[in-house]
C-alpha cells in the first residue's frame, strides 16, 4: 500500500467569475520522490465538456488556445486536461464524442506486436453521458453496450479494471514516463491525474486504485500531459516536452458581467 502525504487546495475562484462558480478540489500526493496532482470534479456543479476545434475548424491545439476560445465566448476557463491518445494527422486515434456527436468513430483495431499505448489491451472509454454521469470501460465493454454519451474520449492502455491493476503491467518495470488518467469514483464524482515526476505504469496504476479510490481507471497520455486549473496553474509535464493536444477536457465558469463592486 502507498504511504502518501496529502496537501488540499480549496480557494476560492477568484472574483471575477460569476457567484455560481465554485473552487476545484485540488490536491498533490507525495509518496518519496514522486509527485502526483490530482483534480477531482462534482458533476453536479462542474459541467464537463470536451473539445478540440474552433469555430473554424481549427485544432485549438493548446490549453492557451482553449482559454482563448472560451473567452471570445464570454466564458472563462475553469479547468482542463488533454484528453486521450491521437494519431500523426493530429486526429483522435480513437472515439471522441463532443455535445453528443460521434466525430471519431470507435477503434477496435487489435495491432500486432509493440504499436504504442493506445494498443496494450485492454484499452477503454473514459464518458459523461446525457443523464451527466460519469464512466469508465474497456473498449469491449462499450462496443457490447455503448452509454448514450454527450462526451466521451478513447485511449489506452485501461489502468484499473474492476479494482484490478492491469495485468499486462510489470510491477518491475523500468519505464518511466509523465503519465496522465482519468477516473469516476461515482457517477457524479470525476478524477483527472497527472505525475509530476516520471514513474512507470504500474506505478501510477497503484496511486490511482490504492490512493485515489479507482475501480476503473484509463490512462489517457504519457509525457506531454499536463493539467490546469484557475487556483493552481499549470501542472505536470514541463513546457519543453509539450506537443499541441488534440481533443482537452475543459470546465468553464460564466464570467460575472457587473458585480456592482
Amino acid at each position: 500500500m502507498m504511504r502518501a502525504s496529502f496537501v488540499s487546495v480549496a480557494c476560492l475562484v477568484a472574483m471575477f467569475f460569476a457567484p455560481s462558480a465554485r473552487a476545484l478540489d485540488t490536491r498533490e500526493i507525495a509518496d518519496g520522490e514522486d509527485r502526483f496532482d490530482l483534480v477531482e470534479l462534482d458533476l453536479a456543479h462542474d459541467r464537463l465538456e470536451l473539445h478540440w476545434q474552433d469555430d473554424a475548424s481549427q485544432a485549438l491545439a493548446s490549453i492557451e488556445g482553449l482559454r482563448t476560445w472560451g473567452r471570445a465566448h464570454g466564458r472563462e476557463l475553469l479547468f482542463a486536461a488533454n484528453a486521450g491518445i491521437y494519431d500523426r494527422e493530429f486526429k483522435p486515434l480513437g472515439l471522441h464524442v463532443e455535445d453528443g456527436v460521434a466525430r471519431r468513430a470507435l477503434n477496435t483495431v487489435k495491432p500486432r506486436g509493440a504499436s504504442g499505448n493506445f494498443s496494450l489491451q485492454p484499452n477503454g472509454v473514459f464518458y459523461v453521458d446525457r443523464a451527466g454521469n460519469a464512466g469508465v470501460m474497456t473498449t469491449q465493454a462499450w462496443q457490447a453496450h455503448a452509454p448514450d454519451a454527450r462526451i466521451a474520449s478513447q485511449s489506452g492502455p485501461m489502468l484499473v479494471i474492476d479494482g484490478e491493476i492491469n495485468p499486462a503491467f510489470d510491477s518491475a518495470s523500468q519505464s518511466e514516463k509523465i503519465r496522465s488518467g482519468v477516473c469516476a469514483l461515482s457517477p457524479q464524482r470525476v478524477v483527472f491525474a497527472v505525475s509530476a515526476t516520471p514513474v512507470t505504469f504500474h506505478r501510477f496504476a497503484r496511486l490511482l486504485r490504492d490512493d485515489a479510490g479507482c475501480r476503473d481507471a484509463l490512462f489517457l497520455d504519457g509525457t506531454l500531459s499536463q493539467l490546469w486549473t484557475a487556483q493552481t496553474g499549470y501542472v505536470g509535464a514541463p513546457a519543453v516536452m509539450l506537443k499541441p493536444y488534440v481533443g482537452m477536457f475543459a470546465v468553464f465558469g460564466e464570467k460575472a458581467a457587473n458585480t456592482g463592486n
